[in-house]
């Protein structure tokens, strides 16, 4: 890249999983207050990046109109978003989950601050709720302090080089992590946490999905 040009971002998107829990077919089509998941997430990611890019199930396509290109994902939401990383050329990528299709202005901001000072940051919250680790026999067991504990949260922001190596060098290894920032970790990467927010939860059971129904008809009249 030429000294003083302007670096490219890219929203990488990985949704090509079953959505098995909701049981409505693929979970990033799921409908919510006339907007699918995919749709809200991409709409809230697009204005702050030069292109959003989405892995599919094989066999599906984007909806028209949707400002984004897909690719065909991977078995595995890590080799979805390996397959993402390599369809773009962009330095800096967000990877966002679409089913937290919520995503205030003001964290997406914070986030885009952030990587440039380590290369590596995700939006988290601090853990608020008491935390206790279920004993043998299905009870309550040992009691976990939850001070300085955060739940990790997308989007996540990084270097698109680095996040290709910890992806490459994660498949050499046979790891698997649940996020992508993980990847990093291991590697001795410093990740920055980024506040978040209480309206990024994911939407994984019929639960959060009636949640995020009546999160949507709000917002949207608002």
């Amino acid at each position: 890249m030429r000294t003083g040009e302007r670096k490219r971002t890219a929203a990488l998107i990985p949704a090509a999983g079953s959505g098995t829990r909701l049981g409505l077919g693929p979970k990033a089509f799921v409908n919510v207050a006339g907007r699918s998941l995919l749709s809200r997430s991409v709409a809230a990611l697009a204005p702050y990046v030069n292109e959003v890019i989405v892995a599919l199930p094989e066999g599906l396509e984007l909806p028209p109109g949707l400002p984004a290109r897909a690719v065909v994902g991977g078995d595995t939401r890590q080799e979805s978003v390996r397959r993402l990383l390599e369809a773009t050329d962009a330095d800096t990528v967000l990877v966002h989950d679409a089913a937290r299709p919520f995503l205030p202005e003001h964290v997406l901001l914070a986030l885009l601050e952030a990587v440039p000072e380590t290369g590596a940051a995700t939006v988290a919250l601090p853990v608020a709720d008491t935390l206790v680790r279920q004993s043998a026999a299905g009870d309550w067991g040992e009691l976990t302090p939850r001070e300085g504990l955060w739940a990790v949260q997308t989007p996540q922001g990084f270097d698109r080089a680095a996040l290709l190596d910890a992806h490459r060098q994660a498949a050499r290894d046979g790891f698997a992590a649940t996020d992508d920032a993980g990847l990093l970790a291991r590697l001795g990467v410093r990740v920055r946490l980024v506040p978040g927010d209480a309206r990024l939860f994911k939407v994984t059971t019929p639960g959060d999905l009636a949640l995020a129904q009546a999160l949507a008809r709000t917002l949207d009249e608002a």
